[in-house]
């Protein structure tokens, strides 16, 4: 008898983790270059970009460290 086997839920949060970290960082490089005409506090320090950056790059470990396995 073959069994199916599956991806682990953890590749899955990694796509999801370097979907939205690409989607939050990919916004925070648009405000850079657009600022709104309302000044957030801590704006200059630009979190979108940094905390997208982060997720994004959390989301491509994810994925390589368990692109092979199966459940």
């Amino acid at each position: 008898m073959d069994t199916v086997k599956m991806k682990p839920i953890w590749y899955f949060v990694g796509l999801l983790l370097l979907a939205m970290g690409a989607v939050l960082c990919f916004s925070g490089i648009y405000y850079f270059y657009n600022p709104p005409a309302w000044h957030p506090i801590l704006a200059e320090l630009h979190p979108n970009i940094w905390w997208g950056a982060f997720m994004a790059i959390g989301g491509v470990i994810f994925i390589l460290a368990n692109r092979n396995r199966r459940v």
